[in-house]
């Protein structure tokens, strides 16, 4: 188990913002993953899939979803369809993704819940 903090995202996106802010003024280090420039980690995604569901995962809110052609968006309607376009089209990826120290993967930020995970709540 890894005892580092990796936060995956955009880096433009607000949420991704929002917790790179909260976790500097915390003093929490943290390695930020960028899906813009280094895309998804394939070996990562089936564990986000496993960790927190598919549906969870992907983001049918954002303008990424919106701009798809409707038989894309039809098309996803399991795990694997949707690790397939997650994998072409990052953007679709609720944000952040974050892997904790102790192996908990969650989506989105809560910093409340965060406060919690460190120990600081």
């Amino acid at each position: 188990m890894s005892q580092t903090l990796t936060l995956y995202g955009i880096p433009h996106c607000d949420r991704v913002k929002a917790a790179r802010a909260w976790l500097a003024a915390q003093g929490v280090s943290a390695v930020f993953h960028d899906f813009k420039t280094r895309g998804v980690p394939p070996a990562r995604l089936p564990r986000w899939i496993d960790a927190v569901g598919w549906e969870r995962l992907l983001n049918r809110q954002g303008s990424t979803w919106r701009r798809l052609d409707a038989a894309c968006q039809a098309s996803v309607c399991d795990a694997a369809s949707a690790a397939a376009l997650l994998m072409q089209q990052p953007s679709l990826i609720r944000r952040p993704v974050v892997e904790w120290p102790d192996g908990a993967i969650t989506v989105g930020f809560a910093a409340d819940d965060w406060q919690r995970r460190l120990g600081r709540a």
